[in-house]
């Protein structure tokens, strides 16, 4: 069985950082382009960074730039999103998601989604 868990959210302050976890079981996560997405209260899921399985610089929203990094961790088949200076606007449910059509933030490019984590930043 094909599944993504993540893990790792929580309430932070903000200017805080939290490490974000997305495991993988039942497939290598190496074969696959990956990417993060979130989900605020009555928005549309959003595209947060996409990284290649090919290699290359990953793909980031505009608002994380400079305060958000994707990794691979291959020996643990897990992908890490490092969230740092954590603003209000950051709140959200954070979904993993694996595919292979391109590390795009296109939501129907990903075939394999976990059931994403809470992350809330607030004073």
């Amino acid at each position: 069985q094909l599944q993504l868990v993540e893990s790792g959210g929580g309430l932070v302050q903000p200017g805080g950082s939290l490490r974000l976890s997305c495991a993988a079981s039942g497939f290598t996560l190496d074969d696959y382009d990956i990417a993060w997405f979130r989900q605020a209260p009555g928005k549309e899921r959003e595209g947060v960074i996409g990284l290649s399985n090919t290699g290359g610089a990953p793909i980031y929203r505009d608002s994380v730039k400079g305060r958000f990094t994707v990794s691979r961790h291959h020996a643990e088949n897990t992908v890490y999103l490092q969230m740092n200076s954590l603003k209000p606007e950051d709140t959200g449910v954070y979904y993993c998601a694996a595919g292979r059509r391109g590390p795009a933030l296109v939501r129907a490019w990903y075939d394999y989604w976990g059931q994403g984590t809470q992350v809330t930043v607030s004073s």
